[in-house]
């Protein structure tokens, strides 16, 4: 087996690690906000939750999914592959004793100045005192939660240096576990139930950090205050310098729902909650394929980028980018033809109406249009910062922002909540495209003709969906209550069949990833 293969074989399976755990935890998650939308709907309550979760979950999203990682990884590699393990582990001490001091400060301003935190993200809560004193009441309880992510995330970082994936991917689902025993055991008990869904997101941040440490203990490595924590380490002067613009980088998405949110809190009643729920699905298949891609990845070409192998680099970056297109486009199209039954059989429960599922559809597939683009750029991003290049995402997210804002300004009016998603989508394919486009003179591009021929491959095997979609989706089923077995037995049989269909597509116009897998797995059960 030649060095490239094992390089992909390794990626493959270290995805699979990742994706496995975080399968897990969006079932689960998907299980919780089910118990959330049955609970408590599209209702006021529902809007106050979610415009306050945005906080916690915007700052989950940065540092476990992205900032933290990519920033300390490719610091911690070097280091490690440099400089020996102990200086690798004073490193990390290091940057978690600073850490500490400065998010505690973070999570204290915080909690002091929760109102007009809310009031800076969603202004439209002012004109309803009783929503504002709501909202910031459940900020307050999770801002913690930021604290205990943070360290978290730099615990994932340093599992995912030492290729140990998988309690990093499995700590998102015992997340997702503590906020639904949570939920159920004090949500009966409580004046307000909505605060034993805040609470449970504090504790869940808290058990995602300590699930980690026994693995990184038997790793030989540990987490502790550094002393004297002056001079700083050079690691972290070095991680400083590249999280700031790592940050801006990785959160186009994050932010662009950020303000999505912000303007959402001047439509009607719902709207917030129909944009959470909607992009709740499109985190489905871009956390379990995508993310975990990235997670992979990033070790690979920060190894290969420390070895100065760019023509390695570039072959890893090629396959993440036709690996994860060969998942995704399929799911986009799934998640647009079939979101209405999606939408109707996971939430439609409860308080969470028909006028509910409507206006989540509209949503999904707005958000579903750039998906692609979403993963794309969990692709790309890496390679810059493996090179050590946070700057140029940086640039380019803050053009991205200012597109997604402007067209914001302009489809809300017209498509209300359908604008908000339709323009973060626009905005994530600008940002998609234009880092390829300044990737170009970074890396050589020898795989050009092998990358469009993928595509095409994948578009053309991905339009069996819409038979089965048109069959089901016309069915009067969907409007009327009960039947949810043979709803789910439905949906099922419709997206069962297209992947099979679309599997059987690929390997009969002989498309290289689903040989590569095959093979993969061929080899898995041979040594079985």
């Amino acid at each position: 087996m030649d060095a490239e293969e094992g390089a992909e074989k390794s990626i493959v399976a270290s995805a699979g690690i990742v994706s496995v755990g975080t399968f897990s935890s969006r079932i689960l998650g998907f299980l919780r906000d089910m118990l959330l939308a049955s609970i408590f709907g599209a209702s006021f309550t529902a809007d106050a939750f979610y415009v306050a979760f945005r906080i916690p979950n915007l700052l989950r999203e940065l540092f476990a999914e992205g900032s933290m990682s990519a920033a300390f990884v490719p610091v911690f590699t070097e280091t490690l592959t440099k400089k020996g393990k102990g200086e690798a582990e004073i490193f990390a001490r290091s940057t978690f004793s600073v850490l500490l001091l400065i998010v505690s400060v973070v999570v204290v301003l915080g909690v002091l100045f929760s109102s007009q935190v809310v009031g800076l993200i969603a202004p439209g809560f002012l004109e309803d005192p009783e929503k504002l004193q709501l909202t910031a009441k459940l900020t307050r309880l999770m801002f913690p939660f930021l604290l205990f992510i943070s360290c978290a995330a730099l615990t994932m970082g340093m599992l995912n240096s030492l290729r140990h994936f998988g309690p990093p991917a499995f700590s998102s689902a015992v997340y997702n576990m503590v906020n639904i025993m949570v939920l159920l055991v004090l949500a009966p008990r409580l004046e307000y139930p909505v605060f034993s869904a805040a609470i449970g997101v504090t504790l869940g941040g808290l058990a995602q950090f300590l699930m980690q440490l026994p693995t990184l203990h038997r790793a030989g490595f540990s987490l502790g205050f550094q002393r004297p924590l002056r001079p700083i380490h050079r690691g972290v002067k070095k991680m400083g310098r590249l999280i700031l613009p790592t940050i801006l980088g990785l959160s186009v998405t994050q932010v662009n729902l950020l303000v999505n949110t912000f303007l959402a809190s001047f439509l009607p009643m719902g709207s917030v909650s129909y944009l959470y729920y909607g992009m709740r699905l499109i985190h489905f298949p871009l956390g379990i394929f995508a993310v975990a891609l990235s997670t992979a990845l990033l070790p690979t070409l920060s190894s290969q980028a420390a070895r100065g192998d760019l023509a390695a680099l570039q072959r890893s970056f090629s396959f993440g980018l036709r690996l994860v297109f060969f998942i995704t486009f399929p799911a986009l199209l799934g998640l647009i033809l079939f979101r209405v039954p999606i939408v109707h059989l996971l939430f439609e429960h409860g308080e969470f109406d028909a006028i509910a599922t409507a206006g989540t559809a509209d949503a999904v597939l707005f958000y579903a249009v750039g998906l692609w683009a979403f993963a794309g750029v969990r692709i790309v991003v890496p390679v810059y910062y493996a090179l050590q290049d946070t700057k140029t995402p940086a640039k380019i997210a803050v053009a991205s922002m200012i597109l997604n804002l402007l067209l914001n300004l302009g489809l809300m009016g017209p498509l209300q909540h359908r604008g908000l998603a339709l323009a973060t989508s626009l905005s994530a394919i600008f940002n998609f495209l234009s880092l390829l486009w300044f990737l170009r003179d970074r890396i050589p591009w020898t795989d050009g003709y092998q990358i469009v021929t993928s595509y095409l491959k994948v578009i053309c095997a991905s339009l069996i969906m819409i038979l089965p979609a048109y069959l089901l989706t016309g069915r009067a089923i969907w409007q009327s209550e009960g039947a949810w077995e043979l709803k789910t037995i439905s949906l099922a049989a419709a997206i069962g069949s297209s992947a099979l269909a679309y599997f059987l597509l690929q390997f009969l116009v002989k498309s290289e990833e689903i040989r590569f897998i095959s093979k993969m797995l061929k080899d898995r059960f041979r040594r079985t």
